[in-house]
């Protein structure tokens, strides 16, 4: 039994205030493995980060002091391309943000609950 822990599953079962964390939990953690590994594998993928929208980093295949360097950074220019597209369009959102600099590209996918960011390096070919 768990108190105060929200995860958004069909797993869970609420009932006397509490909630119950079923099997699914685990079947959507493996998934989330799967599709972590499934993008380390390609070729030139640096390392690859998962943010919470509070921008605590909660997964990575990077050292600590990189990701944290990187989940700070990358977490604050997503709030602000996400005000951006709403300043210009309040009906728009952001879907998507890609970065090229000169040894790197970084691609950041927003969640409603987390943040996928993916540092690739631009020479490697596919």
């Amino acid at each position: 039994m768990v108190h105060a822990l929200i995860i958004k599953s069909s797993g869970i079962n609420a009932e006397y205030g509490h909630y119950y964390i079923t099997n699914n939990l685990s079947v959507v953690m493996s998934e989330v493995e799967e599709t972590i590994k499934r993008i380390q594998s390609h070729k030139g993928v640096i390392g690859i980060i998962v943010v919470s929208q509070d921008g605590i980093p909660i997964r990575t295949t990077l050292d600590n002091s990189t990701t944290v360097q990187y989940a700070g950074l990358i977490h604050e220019l997503a709030i602000k391309a996400k005000s951006g597209v709403r300043e210009i369009d309040a009906q728009n959102d952001l879907t998507f943000l890609r970065i090229r600099s000169k040894k790197h590209e970084i691609m950041v996918a927003p969640d409603k609950d987390y943040l996928l960011i993916v540092i690739q390096d631009p020479a490697v070919s596919s």
